[in-house]
């Protein structure tokens, strides 16, 4: 097994972010990822970086499918491939509704086939074939019109694509047709809700678990009172469980109920669609503050770092706060952490 990677989220509105980037790649940061919502996009700032940096791996987490055709999807990321000499990585997911409807005009109708198909006219594209599909999301070249298969005027230049993933059938896809899966929501001690669907999917394609780099966000904060920090950490969920999503959809919601929080993550977003906003913060489960990020003293984080690598996790993606040299410091543990793992032998079987 190799050695765990640690990538960092970023958001990159100054030069002073770039710089920051630039130390976390000094210091052992092997990959930047960079989300969009509804501010600012993830290629631009990523372009940036391409120049401000010069190994670190440069990501998306994540290009929101349908906000672009699969074809400028396509030339963004070859874009981003030739300019940074190899090293973009192609996150994409579905968002939700709200956002997708709401603010790009584009229906949420079928997801799992937009996931599907765009990966597929990525891999056309950036493998430098003649581009048509005939799905049934797209059809290029428009059929009855006037439109002509193309091929790129780019050299090809392959693209690492990973799915940001929740749902059971979302996953087996990631499995079988992605290079990588970037998972929320994961507590690695119900780490086969997700990864038992990754493996099935794998296996439809001839692969294993381990040909896919399993991508973490996780908080990461290193502190003695650890009972503060996770329940700071658990009230921040009050969000993402009261408002990611409509009181039928929630994606992240019915992620934390296969793994037995059903019970709660309904009366958390019950309180805050009551505008109980307040009481929804109080009754998040702690545990999911503890268990879906890394908190707490070296050697706590230590052995979570060993659950997340027991359970086939290859890459932490640190979302760090506080000041830029709090972040710094915490990064650096991080990275000696990992780097400290990757030196320890696995424990020898018991003989009976």
């Amino acid at each position: 097994m190799g050695s765990m990677q640690v990538g960092i989220a970023a958001r990159v509105a100054s030069r002073a972010d770039a710089d920051f980037v630039r130390e976390a790649e000094r210091l052992g940061a092997t990959s930047v990822w960079v989300a969009e919502a509804w501010g600012q996009d993830a290629f631009t700032p990523l372009a940036y970086l391409a120049a401000e940096t010069e190994h670190i791996a440069l990501g998306t987490a994540i290009a929101q499918l349908g906000a672009r055709t699969p074809a400028m999807l396509a030339m963004s990321a070859m874009s981003l491939q030739l300019l940074s000499g190899g090293r973009f990585r192609l996150g994409v997911g579905t968002s939700g509704p709200q956002v997708m409807e709401g603010w790009h005009g584009v229906r949420f109708d079928a997801p799992l086939a937009m996931t599907r198909e765009t990966i597929e006219i990525i891999r056309t594209v950036t493998t430098g074939d003649r581009l048509s599909h005939a799905g049934e999301v797209y059809q290029l070249p428009l059929p009855g019109g006037q439109g002509r298969a193309l091929r790129s005027a780019l050299a090809p230049a392959p693209v690492p694509i990973y799915v940001a993933a929740l749902g059971p059938r979302n996953l087996e896809l990631t499995g079988e047709v992605a290079d990588g899966w970037i998972g929320n929501a994961f507590m690695p001690e119900h780490a086969e809700v997700f990864t038992d669907r990754l493996r099935a999917g794998a296996a439809r394609a001839g692969r294993s678990l381990a040909d896919l780099d399993l991508v973490i966000p996780a908080a990461v904060e290193f502190t003695e009172d650890v009972e503060a920090a996770a329940r700071r950490h658990a009230r921040g969920y009050a969000f993402t469980i009261g408002a990611m999503g409509s009181a039928e959809k929630n994606f992240y919601n019915a992620a934390f109920a296969r793994q037995g929080y059903g019970d709660d993550v309904r009366e958390v977003q019950r309180l805050w669609l009551a505008g109980r906003r307040e009481e929804a913060a109080e009754r998040v489960p702690v545990e999911l503050g503890a268990r879906t990020n890394l908190i707490g003293t070296p050697a706590m984080v230590a052995e979570r770092l060993r659950r997340y690598r027991d359970a086939g996790i290859t890459t932490v993606q640190a979302k760090l706060e506080g000041d830029r040299t709090a972040r710094l410091n915490a990064l650096s543990q991080l990275v000696e952490l990992t780097r400290a793992l990757s030196q320890e032998r696995p424990p020898a079987p018991t003989v009976l």
